[in-house]
């Protein structure tokens, strides 16, 4: 699986399955910080940011508040994958699948 997460004006293509609210902000914790020598964290080894994929082949969405806007260009990608029936879904609110 593959998936867009957005924190803010910053994004991150990721490969893994729609994570929780829980694991979106450890995910966004870990990769927005730079820690050098540092391991990922087990619960988290699920999940790694993909340098290069197709916008076809996203699955899910995912959006975690942050500093400033989205970049134009994610948020007509986010507009797409929701027109193909995608949920865009919001860190804060609770979906099945919470850990």
């Amino acid at each position: 699986m593959v998936g867009i997460l957005v924190h803010g004006n910053n994004h991150f293509i990721v490969r893994g399955p729609l994570p929780s609210p829980t694991r979106v902000q450890q995910l966004v914790q870990h990769w927005s910080i730079i820690n050098i020598a540092v391991s990922t964290p087990t619960a988290l080894e699920k999940w790694t940011i993909s340098t290069k994929e197709f916008r076809e082949n996203l699955e899910w969405a995912v959006l975690c508040d942050g500093d400033g806007a989205a970049q134009q260009a994610v948020t007509q990608l986010l507009e797409e994958l929701e027109a193909r029936g995608i949920t865009i879904h919001r860190a804060t609110e609770y979906w099945l699948g919470e850990e």
